[in-house]
């Protein structure tokens, strides 16, 4: 566990991981800052970048009607300038260096990140620390963003893949559920938001307790606590001793909404989501389901892969997928294929979730299910970027670091029975089904 009552200024170490030499291959280290600002760093041997990522424990489902939007419309703010740079000045900083910078709004965090070499490690720190700070938003920056955001949800609403999955969440969570709105918004929300309630937004959300810094590649600890604390205490921002916020915690599950929805779009071709209720991000079934998505259509080999395009022949696309949140998940498959042959794809994918459900899978699927997760897990873990990705959601979301051999042990550990009894109880419930195309 990550020890989230650990003292401010104090430093423990999480983690280390040696070679058959005793050599110290990685370590993770923790900090808690003024204001309950979390530094956490994986310190790798060997690399010649770094790789920080400054985590808010705000998305889209924190957003009123009246404020969806909001959160995506922020992480584009601060992008515009703050006291010391203007908008140009932070690009200009990272591109002299040969960084790469960019930021994602999820459903429940926003996260800004940059990649650098080792040695300009404090010029990204100190750039995104300025970001998330001290940035303007002014009401000039607040308009010219609102036409790249509207210019941004019409380019999503071309693509198919977004219209049917925004589709899919709006029938699974509701309409009117934070869970169910897409996180870009909406021409209508994104229109309605002004300056001063993004302000507010902004002010309440971006404060040193709700946010994690996660570093990882070649690094020392403390020099990165350091600039850290010096980058993020401008205008007062670390002060007091506030405690670190946890990971969202909830007695009450969100249920999903069974049923059919359709939208017709002048696409060529029909794209369907169709899916059931499954387990929130913490449940420890995750493991087994993550075999079974991976054997049922995680892959070429896959069982819907196999049988719907190398045998029938009836899409060029297809695959399953998990979603999981703190109070909710779904599982679900994803199709896109021309419209004569919607009705025979329906019928196939229910006929392999039907059979799964039955029988669970095989002894050869098994083996191959764990083999690609445990493929998947260690070649995503190879360079800093999916490193820091990995200490920046284990502190915020989910308020403990496995370390990589216990993650692998408990893919090893996944049992048929174990798949047969999950793949029964959730592709028996009723179907979420989402439906994009021409008319």
């Amino acid at each position: 566990m990550m020890e989230r009552m650990q003292k401010v200024g104090t430093t423990r170490t999480v983690s280390t991981v040696r070679d058959t030499g005793g050599v110290v291959t990685s370590q993770v280290r923790r900090t808690v800052l003024p204001g309950g600002l979390r530094v956490v760093t994986e310190q790798m041997a060997g690399a010649r970048s770094a790789t920080i990522g400054v985590w808010v424990d705000v998305g889209s489902r924190d957003e009123t009607p009246s404020l969806h939007g909001a959160s995506h419309f922020l992480e584009h703010l601060l992008f515009k300038g703050t006291h010391e740079r203007s908008a140009l000045d932070i690009s200009v900083a990272l591109d002299a260096v040969g960084g790469e910078f960019n930021a994602f709004t999820a459903k429940e965090y926003t996260c800004f990140h940059a990649r650098v070499l080792d040695e300009d490690l404090p010029l990204a720190v100190d750039v995104l620390g300025d970001m998330v700070t001290s940035s303007l938003i002014t009401a000039e920056d607040v308009e010219a963003e609102r036409e790249v955001i509207l210019d941004e949800i019409a380019m999503h609403d071309d693509d198919p893949d977004d219209v049917v999955h925004n589709l899919f969440a709006e029938q699974a969570w509701g309409a009117t559920s934070p869970l169910g709105r897409s996180i870009a918004g909406t021409e209508e929300s994104i229109t309605g938001l002004d300056r001063a309630r993004i302000l507010r937004f902004y002010r309440k959300h971006y404060r040193p307790e709700h946010m994690v810094v996660s570093v990882a590649g070649s690094l020392d600890h403390a020099t990165v606590v350091r600039q850290v604390r010096k980058a993020f205490g401008r205008r007062d921002f670390l002060s007091g001793e506030q405690t670190p916020v946890g990971p969202r915690r909830t007695s009450r599950r969100v249920r999903v909404h069974p049923g059919q929805v359709e939208a017709t779009r002048p696409f060529e071709q029909v794209n369907v989501v169709l899916g059931m209720e499954s387990y929130p991000r913490d449940d420890d079934r995750r493991f087994a389901l993550g075999v079974l998505n991976t054997a049922l259509g995680g892959g070429t080999s896959s069982r819907l892969f196999q049988e719907i395009r190398e045998r029938r022949g009836l899409a060029y696309s297809v695959y399953s997928f998990t979603s999981h949140h703190a109070d909710a998940g779904v599982v679900g498959v994803s199709v896109g294929c021309l419209p004569s042959k919607l009705d025979e794809v329906l019928a196939t994918v229910r006929l392999e979730l039907a059979r799964v459900a039955a029988d669970g899978i095989t002894d050869d699927e098994l083996v191959r299910g764990k083999g690609q997760l445990r493929g998947g897990l260690v070649l995503g873990l190879e360079d800093s970027a999916s490193r820091m990705i990995r200490l920046g959601k284990a502190e915020l979301v989910h308020d403990e670091l496995l370390e990589i051999d216990e993650v692998m042990a408990k893919i090893d550990a996944v049992t048929l029975e174990e798949v047969r009894t999950i793949a029964a109880d959730v592709f028996a419930r009723p179907e979420i089904l989402a439906i994009v195309g021409p008319a």
